[in-house]
């Protein structure tokens, strides 16, 4: 079993973060917690920044929502975040990408890009997910630096996971 480090780095140019993390679960897993608004709501989310509504159209084009609860995160002065985009590209179980737009964001309709990599390897999955567009988010893009971590640490445990009976059939 391979150890899970979860690493992330900001560009030299800030424009980008990019997170990384091995989860021991085959990609296809890992991809379907990343694209099932159900299973999304029970991984995406925290205690201090609680999870009232994930929505996910997981095709080309299709859209994502997800909006909180009031929490005790604060960015940039935000409490209750909402987020929302389009799906750019889907290769199922390699790669998914969408736009970001996020109301915690200095500039609130700024596009930025989500891309996930996920990579094979002999003990599961290999996880990147970078985050572009962050050149003028100082704030966000210092803050995604290290919740990117958090929740690729939150995905690693969900995908990880032995799945129920109701899961189990859906993954059939």
């Amino acid at each position: 079993m391979t150890e899970a480090r979860v690493k992330s780095a900001i560009a030299a140019d800030n424009d980008s973060v990019v997170a990384e993390i091995h989860i021991s679960a085959p990609p296809q897993r890992v991809f379907q917690a990343l694209t099932n608004a159900s299973e999304l709501g029970r991984w995406f989310n925290s205690s201090g920044c609680p999870v009232k509504l994930w929505e996910m159209d997981a095709r080309l084009g299709g859209r994502y929502g997800y909006a909180t609860e009031k929490g005790t995160v604060v960015v940039n002065g935000v409490r209750e975040f909402e987020c929302y985009g389009e799906i750019l590209e889907i290769d199922p179980p390699r790669v998914l990408a969408y736009t970001w737009i996020a109301n915690w964001h200095a500039d609130k309709s700024r596009r930025t890009v989500v891309r996930w990599e996920l990579t094979p390897d002999a003990s599961g999955t290999l996880a990147k997910v970078t985050h572009s567009g962050l050149a003028q988010e100082d704030v966000a893009r210092k803050d995604y630096s290290g919740g990117w971590l958090g929740v690729l640490e939150q995905l690693r445990k969900f995908s990880e996971q032995k799945p129920g009976f109701k899961e189990y059939l859906s993954l059939i």
